[in-house]
């Protein structure tokens, strides 16, 4: 069984989990197109942009709250007509030089914690969702919430190619329908 060591609680640099723990909670976002940041120069590049372009980053953790609402309310915003151009994502307690990058760089008023839920645009985020705003939300109401700065901010208009494989890989983790159609 994997364990969580004194030395990795304390560090400021050394991983919290095993990758063994992070790994599945990492690829339900990953299976879904976002790309997991892992450096600070990545989350530089992802989001010092001046493109206009909206990008979903998704503060990734292994508590409950993102298990339960976090993770799949986002994949459900997903299913909207608009939805954010670039999908990326950083894991608390892993990447701790990426996570500190981006919550000083990016979010320094808000308080450290996670999961939370950033819509930027030009580096400023449009739309937050922190912790205290996820907990006790199931994942249909954080997926609405999202869904109405989606669409209110973003352009990008969703593929039914996208939305057909975002269908299959919701089936297969989650074994609910998150369109309610029969297959």
């Amino acid at each position: 069984m994997a364990q969580i060591s004194l030395n990795s609680l304390m560090s400021t640099s050394v991983p919290t989990y095993s990758e063994q723990i992070a790994a599945p909670f990492r690829q339900e976002l990953t299976e879904a197109g976002f790309v997991h940041l892992m450096t600070p120069e990545e989350v530089y590049q992802a989001l010092n942009r001046t493109d206009n372009k909206l990008t979903l980053v998704v503060l990734n953790s292994v508590c409950g709250c993102a298990a339960r609402a976090a993770r799949p309310g986002v994949l459900l915003s997903l299913f909207n007509e608009v939805v954010p151009d670039i999908l990326v994502t950083i894991f608390a307690g892993m990447e701790k030089d990426a996570v500190n990058y981006f919550r000083k760089n990016f979010l320094p008023t808000v308080t450290p914690s996670s999961p939370n839920i950033a819509l930027f645009k030009n580096g400023e985020f449009v739309k937050l969702l922190e912790r205290h705003q996820i907990e006790g939300k199931s994942a249909a109401q954080i997926a609405d919430e999202l869904a109405d700065a989606y669409s209110k901010e973003c352009t990008n208009k969703n593929t039914e190619e996208t939305i057909s494989q975002l269908r299959t890989n919701f089936i297969n983790r989650y074994k609910v329908d998150p369109l309610g159609v029969n297959k």
